[in-house]
């Protein structure tokens, strides 16, 4: 364990149980910022392979065309 873990560890001992359910909310609050900082990172990476395929975007019928494909493999797959 590093020397802030345990730092923090005996600052969290220290706190009455009202806080440390603060330091969770907070704590939860953070991992959850940093998931959607990854998640925008990866979406923007594939924006951004699109974008290098050159290719026209789907017309509206190909898109409903491909939901309908989709939804009939999944019902296949259930029999």
């Amino acid at each position: 364990m590093n020397a802030i873990a345990s730092t923090l560890i005996q600052k969290l001992q220290q706190l009455p149980q009202q806080r440390l359910a603060e330091v969770e909310d907070f704590v939860e609050f953070l991992a959850a910022r940093e998931s959607r900082t990854a998640a925008g990172i990866c979406l923007g990476e594939a924006l951004s392979n699109l974008d290098k395929l050159n290719t026209s975007p789907l017309s509206d019928e190909e898109v409903d065309a491909e939901i309908q494909a989709a939804r009939k493999e999944r019902l296949a797959r259930r029999c």
